[in-house]
């Protein structure tokens, strides 16, 4: 699959690029170099400009073999990188998937990724006949649980012992929201 652009007003949602044109490298790194993305997308593993690129280089592949679909969330006026969007684990048959998401430190508590990620589950579920979207977390990760509590998400249940954070083993909230799901009233 191509990758699919989607505007979402004072946000623009692309491919994740490495090319002679836009690269995104330097962003990553920056955005993998705060202490609270590295504490809670520590499998990441983002830490300098040749993992960033092989980063890029997987996200591409995901749309390429149509397993993975991800966007670097832009500024539409600055086209800075300030979050990322990822679905993934995704099973077209079943029509679901899973996403991860993140902000650039300097772009937090603005309201980016709910309207980053509304857009693309109406992308999801519209164009791409998705059903079922999952939305994990840490339970200490209080920012991120007020990401699916504005994008219309319902809470499912609790995954005990299912990360490691701080080299202690936590608990996630697992929430999902579906295609027949009314949408959220206010994303901010």
């Amino acid at each position: 699959m191509e990758p699919v652009e989607i505007n979402a007003g004072e946000y623009y949602l692309r491919a994740f690029r490495n090319d002679d044109r836009i690269s995104d490298v330097q962003a990553l790194v920056e955005i993998y170099s705060d202490e609270e993305t590295k504490r809670y997308m520590n499998r990441m593993g983002i830490d300098d400009a040749l993992s960033a690129q092989t980063f890029i280089m997987l996200m591409t592949n995901g749309w390429e073999r149509n397993y993975r679909w991800s966007w670097a969330v832009c500024d539409a006026v600055t086209a800075d990188m300030v979050a990322g969007v990822v679905l993934h684990n995704l099973d077209q048959f079943v029509g679901s998937a899973e996403v991860s998401c993140w902000t650039h430190a300097a772009h937090r508590g603005k309201g980016v990724l709910p309207i980053a990620l509304n857009a693309v589950m109406g992308w999801a579920f519209g164009a791409a006949g998705m059903h079922r979207i999952v939305y994990k977390h840490s339970v200490f990760n209080k920012a991120s649980q007020r990401i699916p509590e504005k994008c219309g998400f319902t809470l499912e249940g609790r995954l005990r012992g299912s990360l490691i954070i701080d080299d202690q083993r936590v608990d996630e909230l697992l929430w999902s929201r579906l295609a027949t799901d009314p949408q959220p009233d206010r994303l901010r």
